[in-house]
């Protein structure tokens, strides 16, 4: 599954998960940020809509994008586009927001995606580039699997609220 990556470059790079991903050509940089409205799923935090198996088509012909940014700068950089999803409720397990829930970083965030549409073994491989990496998944890992079988986003939502 493609993935792309719009990099704000507000992050020290020695830590931006972006960089390696892309330094490692796992993601295409996008160049213009409208970009994100355009096909495949953008992950986005301000959508109504949870990631689930029913976007997976979408996700394969268009892809997966997600926007690097600082959390603190991340409501007035992200817009609404129809094709913008939510990731559930996960934990994230990255050195600087270890523990604390929703707080991905993006090799986090596109992981989670990766699993939720049935991409297991590209998830594990993006994240095995970060020490923490698979730790990420063995955190998350029962909820991923739970949010992965759902059909559809109400029922991820849904199922989100066990973990709250």
């Amino acid at each position: 599954m493609e993935l792309y990556i719009y990099d704000y470059g507000e992050c020290d790079p020695k830590k931006c998960t972006a960089h390696k991903i892309l330094g490692k050509g796992l993601a295409v940089k996008l160049k213009d940020v409208n970009e994100l409205g355009r096909d495949g799923i953008f992950l986005t935090p301000l959508s109504d809509r949870a990631v689930s198996s029913e976007d997976r088509e979408r996700a394969l012909t268009g892809g997966i994008k997600a926007v690097d940014c600082t959390w603190k700068n991340a409501d007035t950089k992200l817009k609404r586009y129809s094709n913008g999803r939510a990731l559930p409720y996960l934990v994230a397990a990255n050195p600087v927001n270890y523990g604390r829930p929703l707080k991905l970083t993006t090799a986090e965030a596109l992981a989670a995606a990766l699993f939720i549409l049935d991409e297991e073994e590209q998830a594990q491989g993006l994240l095995s580039l970060f020490k923490w990496g698979p730790h990420f998944l063995e955190l998350n890992r029962e909820p991923m699997e739970r949010y992965r079988d759902a059909g559809t986003s109400t029922e991820v939502v849904r199922l989100q609220k066990d973990y709250l």
